[in-house]
Formats: structure tokens, C-alpha cells, sequence
């Protein structure tokens, strides 16, 4: 009878401790209010369409790049390890689900116990310590009501870093498939520029030979003979430059894509077009296209659900403890209906003096969401400001490029111009004006190839920049 008494107190107690959930003391969260502009800088839309929207192998035309990608996002070992992360984030979440349900064990032990002979029972039998076997098979549950709110926010808040690790995989999906195609863009561009290094050095062989010959014939001295020797030298010399960044740059694709360095098979940076409309929708999009703005929003989350549980630390707590289970001093009657035993307790918890520990972990779950939520700013206005700097250098290196076309024409022009008047008996030039338009001939063909390489590199920072390269 008094047991079924206690088990309806603790009935009582707990449907009495959940009512007092009205008092719930956590706080609902609520995206902060940061002001985002209406428009990007350098551009006025009024459509939502957005370039991060189009999967990556639709944006790259490139059989050899998106063969490259593909590869990457399969064996890149950051990614890999930011997978790991997402499934450690997981396992906590799953742990977090089941916080409202109890604990429950079982035991069972058994065996012969002598006591002391000068122990305290021992010396009151007479010197003789007490011997007796006992056995006990005993299952016990103990169940915590969320009175506060405090397992709800645990909850939330392991749901939050498990997002946010899920949107910080994506996000290393993304600068992956950025950084892929900014490699084998400048790949192809240090390509092209060996090229014309490899096209230059036969055309100065010639020249040397021609400067030998107009020497002979009394036509220059031989400071102009060394001088397009020393031409010939330094690109040469270029060269070599050039086909050492070639080999490097072919070691960190080789990294991306988690292999042993060795060639990248690639296409040439002539065949490389931009044929699609650079849409960039609406500063707000950035929101739910852009992994980190996401992860950084999954942070500020995570770190307000910790506040209150930490703020629910301040109240008191209630739980129920009850054990159920057979024991006995003799084996033959362990099982017996007289070995059954139970017990119900309920726990009631008002922490009083603690040296401050409670009241400095809320202080420090505090700061923390302050942080989170400066760092979510950070991360969005960086967001807005890198697409404004894609935008602004794409449209800066398409003109520089059309200009580039025209001054490499000219310079072309300049050199055969100064050439054919040297090589006349009667030209007014002299070799010193030919080395002088070679040589910037020379850099203005590099110059547009750089040029080329930053047009496209630029939409692909905007494709980036815009949250592209995740999504499927």
C-alpha cells in the first residue's frame, strides 16, 4: 500500500513539474536583424535568377575541367574529412533526440563474502566475522523532466552544429570546385604564355642570325648583335620560369584531386568561352545560396540554444530514480516471489552556492552567442562584398581585354614596321627601336593572355561568391 502511495506522489510530481512548463524559461530564437542591401555595387537587377543556381558542370564546358571537378569531389581529402566531421555532428544530433527519454540499466552479481573477525560486527559475534553469499539481479530507470526547457534547447542546439557542419561541408564543396577551376584556368594561361615564349625564342634565333649578317655588312655594330643575343637569353629564361609554374601548379591539382603528383590532361585557353548570362539575383539570396552564411546563421543557432540551457542551470531540477530486481542470500531462492524488491525516488534540485561556476558558464554561453552573431554578420557583409568584387573585376578585365587585342595589334605592327626599315638600306630606324618593340610585343601578348585568365577566373570568383558549386 505504501508503495503504491509513493509511486502516485511521483505520478503527482511529475505531471505537476510538467505543467510548469508554461513557466518555460528558453527563449525562442530569432534571426537577427541585419540590414542587407536591395542591390549588389556595379549592378541593377530586378531579377531573382541567380548563377548559383546553375550546377558546375553546366557552367563549365570543359570535358577536361569537369572530369577534374568530378574527381576532386570524390577523393579531395579536405572534403573527405569534412564528411567525417558531418557524421561525428550526426551521431550527436541522434544522441540529442533522445534526451527525453530515461535511462535504464541492468545488473546482476553474486558470490561469498567474508567479513573481518575485528570489524566492528566481527568483534560483537565474538571474533567472528560475518560469513554469507548473496545474489541480486536489479533493473533500475531514472527520467528527468524537462521542466525549463533545458533538454529542448540541448536538442536544438546539437541539431544546430549539426547543420552547421552539413553547411561547412557544402561550403568546402564550393571553394573546391572554385579553386579547381581557378587552377586549370591559370594552367591553361601559363600554357598559352609558354607557348608564345617557345614562338618568340625561334623568332629571336632568326633575328640574331639577321643581326650577324647586317653586322657583317656594315649595317650595325656589335653592341646591337649582343644586345638581341641578351634578347633571346632573357626569354629563355622565361621560359623556363614559365615551365616551372606549369610543373608546380600541376603538383597542387594533383593535391585537389588527393593523387601523387603528375600530369593534368587539360584543353588549350583559346577554346574557353563565357556563353552564359552572369545573373546575380538579390544581395537577400546569399541567405540560402551561400554554405557559410548558412553555417555561420547553424553557429548563432547553436550558441543561443546553449545560452539557455545554461540559463536553465539557474533553476531547480527534478528527476525519478526507481529500481526493480530479485535478491537473496541463498541461490536456490533468488528467483523465488520473496526475493523481489523495489524502490521509487523523486529528486528535487535547487543548486544554491556552487562557486559561481553556474552563473560564469551562463556568462561565458553569453558571450559566445555574441560572438556567433558578430561573426554572422561578418560573414554575410563578406558575402555581399565578394560578390561586388567579382563583378567589378569581370567587367574591369573584359575592357582590359578588348584594349589588350588592340595594343598587341599595334605592337605586332610596330615590330615588323622596324624590322622591315632596318633591314632597308634606307631606313631611318635604328636596332635599339627594334629591341624596344620586340620587347614590348613580347609583354603585351603575355599581358593578354593574364587577361584572358582573369576574365574567366572572375566569373568563376562570382560564381563562388554567389554560393555556387554545391548544389546538385
Amino acid at each position: 500500500m505504501n508503495t503504491k502511495r509513493i509511486i502516485l506522489g511521483m505520478v503527482f510530481l511529475a505531471l505537476a513539474s510538467t505543467s510548469l512548463q508554461s513557466c518555460f524559461v528558453a527563449r525562442k530564437y530569432q534571426q537577427p536583424e541585419i540590414q542587407v542591401q536591395d542591390q549588389y555595387r556595379n549592378i541593377s537587377t530586378t531579377d531573382s535568377a541567380t548563377l548559383a543556381s546553375m550546377p558546375w558542370d553546366k557552367l563549365f564546358a570543359d570535358l577536361h575541367l569537369n572530369k577534374l571537378i568530378s574527381e576532386a569531389l570524390n577523393s579531395n581529402l579536405d572534403l573527405l574529412m569534412a564528411v567525417d566531421r558531418v557524421n561525428a555532428a550526426e551521431a550527436y544530433f541522434k544522441q540529442g533526440k533522445m534526451g527525453y527519454l530515461p535511462s535504464a540499466g541492468l545488473s546482476a552479481n553474486g558470490g561469498k563474502y567474508r567479513g573481518s573477525d575485528n570489524s566492528l560486527s566481527g568483534s560483537a559475534a565474538g571474533g567472528n566475522g560475518p560469513n554469507y553469499e548473496n545474489f541480486q539481479l536489479n533493473g533500475n530507470i531514472s527520467w528527468e523532466a524537462d521542466i525549463w526547457g533545458k533538454i529542448r534547447s540541448n536538442r536544438r542546439a546539437s541539431q544546430s552544429a549539426y547543420l552547421q557542419s552539413e553547411a561547412s561541408t557544402r561550403a568546402v564543396e564550393s571553394a573546391l570546385v572554385a579553386n579547381m577551376a581557378s587552377a586549370y584556368y591559370q594552367l591553361l594561361a601559363l600554357d598559352a604564355q609558354a607557348e608564345v615564349a617557345r614562338r618568340t625564342i625561334s623568332n629571336r634565333k632568326e633575328s640574331l642570325e639577321t643581326m650577324k649578317s647586317l653586322k657583317e655588312a656594315g649595317r650595325v655594330t656589335e653592341a646591337a648583335v649582343k644586345q638581341t643575343e641578351a634578347q633571346l637569353y632573357s626569354t629563355q629564361i622565361l621560359l623556363l620560369d614559365l615551365e616551372q609554374n606549369v610543373s608546380l601548379l600541376e603538383n597542387t591539382i594533383s593535391l585537389l584531386l588527393g593523387r601523387t603528383v603528375g600530369t593534368v590532361e587539360r584543353g588549350k585557353l583559346k577554346d574557353q568561352q563565357i556563353d552564359f548570362e552572369l545573373n546575380t539575383g538579390f544581395p537577400v539570396q546569399l541567405f540560402s545560396n551561400r554554405p557559410d552564411v548558412m553555417a555561420a546563421e547553424f553557429g548563432l543557432k547553436n550558441a543561443f540554444e546553449l545560452t539557455n540551457v545554461a540559463k536553465s542551470n539557474f533553476y531547480p531540477s527534478f528527476s525519478v530514480n526507481a529500481s526493480l530486481g530479485l535478491e537473496s542470500i541463498k541461490f536456490e531462492d533468488w528467483f523465488s516471489a520473496s526475493s523481489i524488491f523495489n524502490n521509487v525516488i523523486g529528486n528535487l534540485t535547487q543548486p544554491l552556492f556552487n562557486k559561481r561556476s553556474i552563473r560564469t558558464q551562463y556568462e561565458i554561453a553569453k558571450a559566445r552567442q555574441s560572438e556567433a552573431k558578430h561573426n554572422f554578420k561578418k560573414v554575410l557583409l563578406t558575402a555581399s562584398k565578394e560578390v561586388s568584387d567579382a563583378l567589378y573585376s569581370y567587367k574591369t578585365e573584359q575592357e582590359r581585354y578588348e584594349i589588350r587585342k588592340q595594343e598587341v595589334k599595334a605592337l605586332s605592327d610596330a615590330v615588323s614596321y622596324s624590322e622591315e626599315l632596318l633591314n632597308n638600306a634606307y631606313g631611318n630606324t635604328t636596332y635599339l627601336e627594334v629591341l624596344t618593340a620586340r620587347s614590348n610585343a613580347l609583354s603585351s601578348e603575355i599581358n593578354l593572355i593574364n587577361s584572358k585568365f582573369k576574365q574567366l577566373n572572375s566569373t568563376v570568383e562570382l560564381y563562388k561568391a554567389l554560393g555556387g558549386g554545391w548544389k546538385k
